[in-house]
């Protein structure tokens, strides 16, 4: 990152929440905005659990204890707010409203805030009040039934719903009303949910069900598995490779590094009617060698073939540590992953 970060100087309140809310949050501090952490007293890590110096979504944060339901409290945040840039809050629909923060009067007190709105449902429809996680909104939006095996659908961790779709999308809409603010000289609402980020994901899988190439059942489509190679497998040690060879190009170095050349034609790649024996083949080949050992035999190769590494593998292996993705102090976590330069363009 350059001496001066691109947010410095840039003021963010974000009230309490977890999850996706504290995660854009993060984001902008890391870019260099002072993010104000508003907290409850009664409960300032919001029942997660998680000792203060593993919190990960909240570090360099400053903190702010109040309780938004006394008027002491309220006073102490209209007071961050008269010089913030950024207000994030992630409550249901209307509770900011019945603390007397609607946004049209935090506007008219402060023209040029812009505040970050972010619930689970969305304001509108028969589930804006309801509880969910980042399950039920991925159950919603599609995306939960289109991955795994034929048997089950499998949560992907809380990474797509609450991280990829609504707080990337949270991000992107306070950018795009800074910018504009950078014009007008006046702030507004940014506002989404977490089901209507994950919706705003699928663009490209409901373009493909239009033009008749996608298949409602798991495990039958380009992205899901169902292709031999493009699919995960199991080595002889347990672990596993994944493999992504999609371009003629690298399936034939794909079947090079198998050994697979005689066996399988490459013509034959997009012949679904090949598939299944051509897993069969792939999943024997694959088990009689350990993970390291096909990483070894596919590293001069552009086969699109990579070792399943689990979060700790990650954070040790030579090519992400050479892109500085980790740091290890005072423990091994993601490092600033976006760099800015004048003259990276250049390199």
């Amino acid at each position: 990152m350059t001496a001066t970060p691109p947010l410095s100087g840039l003021k963010v309140v974000e009230l309490h929440a977890i999850g996706p809310v504290p995660f854009a949050g993060q984001l902008l501090r890391s870019l260099g905005a002072d993010v104000l952490r508003v907290s409850p007293p009664s409960d300032p890590g919001l029942g997660i659990g998680v000792k203060p110096e593993y919190d990960l979504l909240n570090q360099g944060k400053r903190a702010l204890s109040v309780d938004l339901k006394q008027p002491d409290g309220l006073a102490a945040l209209r007071r961050e707010l008269a010089n913030a840039d950024v207000l994030l809050e992630g409550f249901r629909p209307g509770v900011l409203e019945r603390l007397g923060l609607a946004p049209a009067a935090l506007l008219d007190a402060h023209p040029r805030l812009v505040v970050g709105r972010l619930s689970g449902w969305g304001r509108d429809g028969e589930l804006s009040q309801r509880a969910g996680h980042d399950i039920n909104y991925l159950a919603l939006s599609g995306v939960l039934n289109a991955i795994g095996a034929p048997e089950a659908p499998v949560p992907p961790l809380n990474l797509v719903a609450d991280f990829g779709g609504g707080a990337m999308h949270l991000l992107v809409g306070v950018l795009a009303k800074l910018v504009q603010r950078s014009i007008t000289q006046r702030g507004g609402v940014a506002e989404t949910s977490i089901l209507a980020g994950t919706v705003g994901l699928t663009p490209m899988v409901y373009g493909l069900m239009a033009g008749g190439l996608w298949n409602l059942e798991r495990a039958n489509n380009l992205l899901d598995g169902a292709l031999p190679f493009y699919r995960v497998y199991r080595c002889a040690d347990g672990r596993f490779v994944a493999a992504g060879a999609l371009e003629p190009k690298f399936y034939a170095q794909l079947l090079a590094v198998t050994g697979l050349e005689a066996e399988i034609d490459p013509r034959d790649q997009y012949r679904p009617a090949t598939w299944p024996a051509t897993i069969e083949r792939f999943a024997a080949r694959f088990a009689t060698r350990s993970r390291d050992e096909w990483a070894q035999a596919s590293a001069a190769h552009d086969a699109c073939l990579s070792p399943v590494l689990d979060f700790t593998e990650a954070a040790r292996h030579p090519h992400n540590l050479a892109n500085g993705l980790y740091r290890g102090e005072p423990f091994a976590q993601p490092a600033e992953v976006i760099r800015f330069d004048r003259d990276l363009g250049a390199a």
